[in-house]
């Protein structure tokens, strides 16, 4: 089993977010904290730009949460560049235990699960898990220098500039919605190593963990009103579904992946969006916000990671992937 039971239910109380114009541009504008007019945020670099998205999200969750920095007992953070530079020097702006994670694109929920797992074992009252990512600083990190121009391949995601933040806490002092489980991924690979081609990299791990959530659990999919998948995009999301249908699943009225909803549907955003800040965006403001209202009573967060780097596709290598998810309840 890989499932692991809060007895405690930690709690989301708050969540804070910031999003560049494009990604405010469609449905999460009107929730995020913050919407930029431009993707540099008044720095020099996007890695700076980044970094203080990162720093923005983090004391916003915590100023929404009511209560001072001081009350936060750890910070789990992280991020795509190198040696997660966005989430260690955004922890500098922080006096509180930092954990530094990796995780890809589902570095959120393994925050969020660890942050659960210290706050459930009585070893913390207030974590502080967060994650975000920017386009320009992705692409030319793992893909190629933005000013070559570089035609994108239909199959290809854009990744979102923004960070997401959750404020866990083992109380709330009244009703939020609860995390009251975690299944932790295992690596999959099905040999894809086409780096344009995350979603369909990615899904296979996302159907695993998926499946081993309900197994362990014991539940049928329509447990939950919302399966949330972080980042498949569009053909990652049909992949998904495919997959679980064939192992007796079917998760065709359930389930919404963040990289399909987060951009407007346009034909220059081919496969939707992507990202270690997508899922992080999405969850914490349009989704966390539908929670709370009691839109969404159950849902299972299921953010996913290809764990490649710019080396091991140079060196031919395929893209190992990996999905971690948190079911969140209303209780």
């Amino acid at each position: 089993m890989q499932t692991i039971y809060f007895k405690n239910k930690p709690k989301i109380v708050a969540t804070g977010t910031i999003a560049g114009p494009k990604e405010c541009a469609g449905i999460v504008g009107k929730y995020v904290d913050k919407a930029l007019s431009g993707d540099m945020f008044g720095e020099s670099t996007y890695e700076k730009a980044e970094c203080k998205m990162l720093s923005y999200a983090i004391a916003k969750s915590i100023e929404n949460a009511g209560v001072k920095e001081a009350d936060v007992d750890m910070l789990v953070a992280g991020d795509l560049l190198n040696q997660i530079i966005s989430s260690s020097f955004a922890a500098r702006d922080f006096d509180c235990s930092f954990l530094g994670v990796y995780g890809a694109c589902s570095t959120m929920v393994e925050g969020m699960a660890l942050a659960a797992t210290f706050i459930d074992g009585g070893y913390a009252k207030n974590i502080v898990a967060a994650t975000g990512s920017h386009f320009s600083s992705a692409e030319r990190q793992y893909r190629y220098p933005l000013e070559l121009g570089n035609t994108r391949p239909p199959q290809a995601q854009w990744t979102v500039t923004g960070a997401g933040a959750a404020f866990i806490s083992y109380t709330g002092g009244g009703k939020f919605p609860s995390i009251t489980s975690a299944t932790v991924g295992r690596v999959v690979d099905f040999g894809i190593d086409d780096v344009n081609n995350m979603g369909a990299a990615m899904a296979p791990a996302a159907a695993d963990t998926i499946l081993r959530h309900l197994r362990d659990t014991h539940r049928p999919a329509d447990y939950y009103d919302l399966i949330l998948t972080g980042d498949l995009g569009a053909l990652g999301s049909r992949i998904v579904k495919d997959l679980l249908w064939e192992k007796g699943v079917d998760i065709q009225n359930n389930h919404v992946d963040c990289g399909e909803i987060v951009y407007n549907v346009l034909e220059d955003e081919f496969q939707g969006g992507s990202g270690a800040g997508c899922c992080a965006v999405v969850f914490n403001s349009y989704i966390y916000e539908q929670l709370k209202q009691g839109k969404i009573k159950r849902a299972l967060f299921a953010a996913t990671g290809a764990l490649l780097s710019t080396v091991s596709s140079g060196q031919g290598e395929s893209i190992p992937c990996i999905c971690h998810a948190v079911a969140i309840e209303n209780v």
